[in-house]
C-alpha cells in the first residue's frame, strides 16, 4: 500500500466516484468532488498497486482543518487503511501549524466515530436532521481534535 499526497489528481474523476459511491449511501455528487480538488482543500490516497484503495479530502479555512470526507472501499475496510490516512491528516496538521481539525459524521456510523475517538476527537455537538437517510434524515454528530 502507498499513501500519497495530492493523489486524487492522479485518478480519473469517474474512478474517485466510483469509491466515493460505493462508501456512501448518499455520496458526493461530481460537480462536489471536482470543486474539492483544488484551492483551499487537499486530499491524500492510499493505493494499492494501481488500485485507488481510499482517499480523504480536507479544507483548511484559517488556523483550523475540516475533514470532509473519508473513503475506503468496502472490500479494504476493516484492515487498517484507514489509519494511514488519519496519520497523513495529522502530519498535514502539524505541518500547517492548525489548531483544531473539526468535522461531520452520521450518527449512526459507530465504525467511524470508534476511529475518530482512537486518534482523540472528542464529541462537540449534533446538527439534527442534517443527512439524508433511506428513512428520511439522520443526524450529524459534530466532533473535533483540539491541536493548540
Amino acid at each position: 500500500m502507498q499513501v500519497k499526497q495530492g493523489g486524487l489528481l492522479q485518478f480519473p474523476l469517474n474512478e474517485i466516484m466510483q469509491v466515493e459511491q460505493a462508501c456512501h449511501a448518499f455520496p458526493w455528487s461530481e460537480k462536489t468532488m471536482q470543486s474539492c480538488l483544488h484551492g483551499r482543500y487537499f486530499n491524500t490516497t492510499i493505493v494499492d498497486g494501481n488500485t485507488l484503495v481510499g482517499f480523504y479530502v480536507a479544507e483548511r479555512a484559517g488556523p483550523d482543518l475540516t475533514l470532509m470526507d473519508i473513503c475506503i472501499r468496502p472490500n479494504y475496510q476493516g484492515k487498517g487503511c484507514a489509519k494511514p490516512l488519519m496519520e497523513d491528516l495529522l502530519a498535514q496538521a502539524e505541518s500547517l501549524q492548525a489548531e483544531n481539525i473539526f468535522l461531520e459524521v452520521r450518527a449512526s456510523n459507530t465504525a467511524a466515530i470508534a476511529l475518530y475517538h482512537r486518534y482523540g476527537f472528542v464529541e462537540m455537538g449534533l446538527r439534527k436532521n442534517y443527512y439524508p437517510s433511506t428513512h428520511g434524515r439522520e443526524d450529524a454528530m459534530l466532533m473535533a481534535l483540539p491541536l493548540a
